[in-house]
């Protein structure tokens, strides 16, 4: 049996991983929080420290849905207030005895950035910083006199798309949220 995750809460971290070299100048100046905070929302990895806490609900086993994530504390809510606990370790995380609900808290962030983590950002950077004269319009066409015509189509949700249009999402894939 598998308890539930109800919300999780991540704060937000001090800082994100350095901004990858070898980016254009037009990715470059974009705002690389954003970047990886649009990374992060794609995957369960964390590679800054942040706090998150976890409620859960149910008696079964339960574990960390981001990692790296280390315990901090645990606490059931016995009806009028928070108790601390302490968890048992399972075969899928922790073992959570009773119903709760649980408040469970970790730190959670750290490592190395994998190359491949690092080339989905410049991907993703450099498909956002598109500046041709077409950058984010849907359809373009010009005529140069004669023959000579210039066409354009592109997909009205591109930035909204755009872990996927830029190749990142493939990257990605090995470290995608379940």
């Amino acid at each position: 049996m598998m308890a539930e995750t109800i919300d999780e809460t991540e704060a937000v971290p001090l800082d994100y991983p350095d901004t990858p070299s070898g980016l254009s100048t037009a990715a470059a100046a974009l705002d690389a929080n954003a970047i990886w905070q649009r990374i992060e929302a794609y995957t369960a990895h964390r590679y800054t420290d942040r706090e998150v806490t976890w409620l859960v609900e149910g008696k079964g086993h339960w574990g960390f849905p981001l990692t790296p994530a280390t315990l901090s504390s645990a606490e059931r809510w016995t009806g009028e207030a928070w108790e601390a606990v302490t968890l048992s370790a399972g075969p899928y995380g922790y073992c959570l005895p009773d119903e709760g609900p649980y408040r469970i808290i970790a730190d959670v962030g750290a490592g190395t950035v994998p190359a491949a983590v690092s080339e989905a950002f410049r991907r993703l950077a450099e498909y956002l910083a598109d500046d041709t004269d077409r950058a984010g319009v849907s359809d373009y066409m010009v005529n140069m006199g004669g023959a000579i015509q210039e066409s354009y189509k592109r997909n009205p949700a591109w930035t909204a798309r755009a872990m996927q249009y830029s190749g990142a999402a493939d990257l990605l894939r090995p470290y995608r949220r379940a």
